[in-house]
């Protein structure tokens, strides 16, 4: 009998090779190492096949590819694929465009527990420095190191201190961030059973604010959340969001409204299509 896999990490991706390249070499100098990989693909073509082909004999971790036709911005539908693929019952989601620090997968084993969801962040760079970090910057984790991306331009900020907090200075940060624990799609964990239970994500949902959702029902069925933002790194690579629409935010705050003021729980256009 095969051994359980103790942790699914799903990433979302559509046509973004080049970072999906890094990301997944991020992966494979990661601290924990008993994880899968499941590969949310909204419809990418050939090059992201070749690209997965290649990766998977390159790294030490099994990679899941599920897949779908390109018909719009349809991560919401994709991601509830992936959930049900994934093989473990605890699920890391993150992005094609997130390069994990080394400790990332092994923090949000060590933070997670029943009844409770994890909310990570981000370290958004710009596009030249996105474009500058190669696979070797990636496996030397120079690419987390402020003082490497000061002078490759980074300029000077209190959120460089998602990269440079330790100790005592992480979890206080952790404590007094005024940004709320929320489920955010590039950096959040949870138990598959919960995800299930609110029937993942609503498939109505396009860009904007999806994740958020799917947090909001996770609260309304009694699950709490940690906070982690200066805990659980990874990097967010610059791109592009052509899929931002005034109608799809408008659209996605009057279902989040109607969560919030409903109290609803669970999604009848999740994984399980219908009331239950």
């Amino acid at each position: 009998m095969a051994k359980k896999i103790s942790i699914s990490i799903i990433i979302s991706t559509y046509n973004a090779e080049e970072w999906l390249r890094k990301v997944l070499i991020g992966y494979q100098v990661q601290t924990y190492t008993d994880f899968e990989l499941v590969i949310a693909d909204d419809g990418s073509s050939k090059g992201t096949f070749e690209l997965i082909a290649e990766m998977q004999k390159q790294v030490d971790y099994p990679i899941q590819h599920v897949w779908q036709e390109d018909d719009g911005f349809q991560k919401s539908r994709i991601l509830n694929k992936a959930i049900v693929a994934s093989k473990s019952d605890y699920l890391l989601m993150s992005d094609g465009d997130c390069i994990p620090r080394k400790d990332f997968v092994e923090t949000h084993i060590a933070y997670r527990e029943k009844g409770y969801f994890l909310s990570g962040g981000y370290f958004m760079l710009p596009m030249d420095i996105s474009k500058a970090i190669t696979a070797e910057d990636i496996k030397k984790q120079r690419c987390f190191d402020v003082n490497w991306l000061r002078e490759k331009g980074l300029k000077k900020s209190f959120k460089n201190k998602k990269l440079t907090a330790k100790g005592v200075q992480k979890k206080l940060l952790n404590k007094l961030t005024p940004t709320n624990a929320s489920w955010n799609g590039h950096n959040a964990s949870g138990w598959k059973a919960d995800i299930l239970r609110v029937n993942g994500f609503d498939e109505r949902m396009q860009y904007g604010g999806q994740d958020r959702e799917l947090g909001e029902r996770l609260f309304n069925a009694g699950i709490k959340s940690k906070q982690i933002r200066y805990s659980a790194v990874c990097i967010h690579l610059d791109h592009p969001r052509g899929y931002k629409t005034p109608e799809s935010i408008a659209k996605n705050i009057a279902i989040r409204e109607a969560t919030k003021n409903n109290k609803l729980s669970y999604t009848p256009y999740g994984i399980e299509k219908g009331v239950k």
